[in-house]
Parts: structure tokens; sequence; C-alpha cells
């Protein structure tokens, strides 16, 4: 019986991978986490494939040891960072670095991976981005590397060729921004064969929440996973999150601020935006579509600028700040959502004043969240709410306030969402084929934040004195300006 059974998930993040144990209710049962560490060289951004799979089986043997005889093990899923790319050999040893989710080195190639394929992204709804994957492997195939065998895989097929002990199929969520086709369920031969590209290069695909295999010998004694442990296909990590918290419904939002703020939600038809900004997974369940986007921007300026800093101490200040400078907070170059700018640099970081400094980036990163949700009802998503909110930067209760009072919707704050949850979740919805079931046992809620709408309308001058700022900067499609604006006018209302 699956109530008898732990769930498990696994989230391979930009600075650590988190493993966590979950029963059938949602009742947490073990969690460990060990770092990751990244090389950063301009536009480029790496990690080490094998330190993936050496700080994931640490933290999975560390889970495992603390329910070890309570539970079966039901299922694992892993997820993993949007965009993340490496080469392998035939085998699935890695052959190259990862290149990480925001790695630009092939931005110059976007272009040419959107001319091939135009029709089909049209079609999709999205335009090749210069961090995407396919750039990637255009570069790869350019730097001759495309050679005796040599195969792409996204992170978490790292993790799932381990687990399994032999290549497994990728997953359709990672598989997106590689080009896949998720409208007709294939690799798009017509665009592959535009842009000199071998199909056998590929992996194969299927479905997230699909079972991709079972726990082999070897990983069985690295990780403690039993052998024959199903392994479920995953989903990214901003999808993810929204399983975590439990956004399955149309009309429902889910936003990750974590080092970059993500935002998903769930609609009945394929968005389409005309500024790119927006692409859509399939969704594991019925036959939803589960829109969003991943800024650049978020917590992750926080840790950059102020390492070391009191964070509670901090807030209390910033509380206190009245007149607030534009921000944003963007500490490398170039943005994806709710924009598309590859040169984009952040502005209003250098205010003397730490805690107006503080205040500043904090509502930026609202100010940037409430342009996401203009752009998507610009696209035609229903955005009434709820919203929930995970990750790192929704452990401030003053900052989900903020964001909660500028959207002008209510905010729910899950107990215990987060990536790693969202995979237990939908390892244990393969098991029963109910995901939605799975997470109505399995999220629980912490509570729920309610708007202000006074001083929603007392924030909305400086949300469009923000659109306008992006828009004379030529980052921002007057169209979108003006929509945005139109919606902070309503609030003034």
């Amino acid at each position: 019986m699956s109530e008898d059974l732990a769930w498990i998930g696994v989230d391979l993040g930009t600075q650590s991978v988190r493993a966590l144990a979950v029963a059938d209710d949602g009742t947490p049962l073990a969690a460990a986490s060990r770092p990751l560490t990244s090389h950063r060289d301009g536009p480029r951004h790496e990690q080490d494939p094998e330190q993936w799979w050496s700080a994931t089986s640490a933290a999975l043997a560390d889970v495992t040891a603390a329910i070890a005889g309570t539970r079966a093990m039901g299922g694992v899923a892993v997820c993993a960072t949007s965009g993340t790319v490496l080469l392998t050999g035939p085998d699935g040893t890695p052959r190259t670095p990862g290149l990480m989710y925001d790695d630009i080195r092939a931005g110059d190639l976007a272009e040419q991976a959107q001319n091939a394929g135009s029709d089909l992204w049209s079609r999709l709804a999205y335009r090749m981005q210069p961090a995407w994957a396919l750039p990637k492997l255009l570069w790869w195939r350019d730097q001759g590397l495309l050679r005796d065998g040599a195969r792409l895989a996204h992170q978490p097929d790292v993790i799932t060729t381990r687990l399994v002990g032999r290549p497994v199929a990728a997953d359709s969520s990672h598989a997106l921004k590689t080009g896949y086709d998720l409208l007709d369920e294939c690799w798009p031969l017509d665009v592959l064969a535009r842009l000199h590209l071998d199909p056998a290069v590929l992996p194969t695909v299927q479905r997230a929440g699909s079972l991709l295999g079972t726990v082999g010998a070897a990983a069985a004694e690295e990780t403690g996973l039993p052998p024959g442990t199903p392994v479920i296909a995953g989903m990214t990590d901003g999808c993810a999150a929204q399983l975590g918290a439990g956004a399955l419904e149309p009309g429902e939002w889910n936003a990750v601020l974590g080092t970059t703020l993500a935002l998903k939600g769930v609609s009945r038809t394929l968005l389409h935006d005309p500024t790119g900004a927006v692409y859509s997974h399939r969704a594991p369940h019925g036959d939803l579509w589960l829109p969003g986007g991943a800024s650049s921007t978020g917590a992750g300026v926080i840790s950059e600028l102020f390492p070391d800093a009191d964070l509670d101490a901090l807030t209390a200040a910033a509380a206190r700040v009245h007149d607030v400078p534009l921000c944003y907070p963007l500490a490398g170059t170039g943005e994806r959502f709710p924009f598309v700018a590859p040169d984009a640099r952040g502005f209003g970081l250098d205010i003397p004043d730490p805690a107006t400094r503080f205040a500043a980036i904090c509502h930026g990163v609202a100010h940037v969240e409430r342009l996401c949700f203009d752009l998507l009802h610009h696209a035609g998503a229903d955005v009434s709410g709820p919203v929930s909110t995970t990750g790192g930067g929704a452990r401030n209760p003053w900052w989900n306030q903020l964001r909660c009072d500028l959207l002008g919707v209510p905010v729910r704050v899950p107990a215990d969402a987060e990536a790693a949850l969202g995979m237990a979740v939908l390892a244990a919805g393969a098991h029963d084929r109910d995901i939605a079931g799975a997470a109505k046992r399995i999220v629980r809620l912490h509570r729920t934040l309610e708007p202000d709408l006074t001083r929603t309308a007392v924030l909305a001058p400086a949300h469009r004195a923000f659109v306008d700022a992006l828009e004379q900067r030529g980052w921002l499609d007057p169209q979108l300006a003006a929509h945005a604006r139109a919606r902070t006018e309503r609030n003034d209302a």
C-alpha cells in the first residue's frame, strides 16, 4: 500500500543538491544536502558532472540511512536546472563540464537555432534564447566535439543514468530547451538537418512522470536505495517547485525565489508570447500546459552583495526605509524573463547605505515579479491567483508581504514546499497515476497572506516608474510596457 512507502525527491540546484524523503501523507521523514561549486569566467558558467553524482549519492545515503528499516522506498525522481547540458560518451560517462543554465558562451548561435526552426518554435510559443541548450549544442558542433559517439545529456540524466546503471531516456521537461517538439513528442528531424546535427547525438525522451528504470546494484551500494527502486522521469526545477507548492489547477501560480526568480502556472491552452520570454512545459497530468519563465534576478544578488550580513537585521532596517530608489537587481549580464535582453545590466546596486540598498533590491525583485505577471496576463494567462511562493527568499516574511501587496492577490506560503518535495510528489503520483491527488495528500500549507490593497495602490506609481526605466533602456517591448502601466492604473482606482 502506498501509505507505507517513502517517496524520494532530489533537487540539483546551483549551489547545492538536496535529497528529501516524505511519507505518503506529506510527513517529512529525512533530508540531506551537499554543496556544489561552480566555475565562472565572463559569459561561461560550468560545473563538474562528477560532483553532481558524488554530492547526490552522499545526500541520498544520508536520507536512506535515516529511514532505514522504517519504510519501503516507493520511488525517486530528480529535477535540475533548466538548460544545463553536457556531452557524454555512449555509456553516459561525462566528456565535458556541465554548461550551466545561464552560460551564454553560445549566445551568438541562438539566432541560427531560431532561424532553423522558426515555424516550430512559433507553434511551441517560444523563441530560442542565448542561454538555452540547443545553441550550446551548436557551439559543441563548431568545436568539433560531436564525434566518436558523443551524446548530449541534460543535468538530471547524469544522475538517472548512474542510478539505473545504464543510459536512460531524458525527460521531456528538461528536453524543451534542446528543441524537443512537445506537441508531436519527438525530436524535429528537419530542424536538426538544417543545423547539420546528427539525431544520434540526442537522447531518447519520455514524458515527465514515466518510469525510466530501476535502481541498479552499484547505485544501491552508494546511495542506500534498494535495488529495484523505481526511477521516475523528473522535471525542471521550476516545474518541480510548482508541484511541491501544489499549484496544479488552471489560474494557480508558483513563484520560486531562490538564486533566480522562476514563475510557473497552469493553463488549459498553450500561451503565445510574441516577446519570446514565456515558454510552456507539458504538464505531467491531464491535457494541460505549464507556462512561465525564469529571470536572471533573484535572491542570488543578495548573497553576492551581502555575503556575511545579518539578514534579519537588514530586513528590519529595510522595512523602515520610506523612499526606496529604483533598482534592477541583476548581478551579471543578460535577462531572460520578463523580457529577453542579453546585454541588460543591473542598476541601483551601488547605493551606499546598506539598509537602503537591501530595500531597493527587495523592491526591485518584487517589481520584476509583478512585471512577469504583467507579461503573462498580456499573453492571455489567468493570473488571478492565488500565487504560492517557495525558495530561500520565501523565508523572509517582510519580503513575502511586500510581494503580496505589489501583486495584489493572495499569496500562499507552503509549509515545506521545495523542488525536492515536488519530485517526491511526482514519484508518488507516478505510482498511483494521479499526480494531482498525490499533491493534495503531500503538500501542506503554512499560511496564506492577503494583500493590503491600500498599499497595492501606493506601490503602483513605483511600478510604473520601474516599467518606464526599463522601456527607456530599450529592454521592454512598448506594448508590454503600456499593458503593465494600464494594470497599475486599475490598482490606483
